[in-house]
């Protein structure tokens, strides 16, 4: 078998790096793939911002424009986004600039999947996210509107 042990064994290299920077022995630790591992753990937590952004607008975006449909499972799934969503951000701070963006990003994958789910044409949905993040996150708010 060829190839580093990062390559060949993700698992065993992580835990003989950690033993590494534990013992201090930095000088022998993988400084290269691990900086690239711990950036990469920074663009996971921002994955998850968007993904959970987009689970929330899709329902919101159901909520709002199909009322005859909704039900306890949207409701529940709104509520525990906003939580988890909230969660995330107090956990990872250094993500609240990144929220107009992610916003944005997240919304338009939820009009695609809106628009596959209800059956509407995307040109039913706004163009740009109707609401804003304060309102996407507030427990109270439900859009009601058409």
């Amino acid at each position: 078998m060829s190839g580093t042990l990062y390559e060949t064994d993700f698992y065993a290299w992580a835990n003989e790096q950690a033993a590494l920077l534990r013992a201090g022995k930095l000088s022998l630790a993988d400084i290269e793939n691990i900086a690239e591992e711990i950036e990469s753990m920074g663009r996971t937590e921002q994955r998850e911002l968007e993904s959970r952004l987009t689970v929330l607008l899709l329902h919101l975006l159901k909520w709002r424009f199909q009322p005859t449909h909704r039900g306890g499972s949207w409701e529940a799934t709104i509520r525990v986004q906003r939580r988890d969503l909230a969660r995330h951000i107090d956990r990872n701070p250094s993500l609240k600039p990144k929220i107009p963006d992610a916003t944005s990003y997240a919304y338009e994958n939820a009009r695609i999947e809106a628009s596959a789910e209800t059956g509407f044409a995307e040109a039913i949905f706004p163009a740009e996210c109707p609401w804003s993040f304060d309102q996407i996150m507030d427990g109270a708010f439900w859009p009601d509107q058409p």
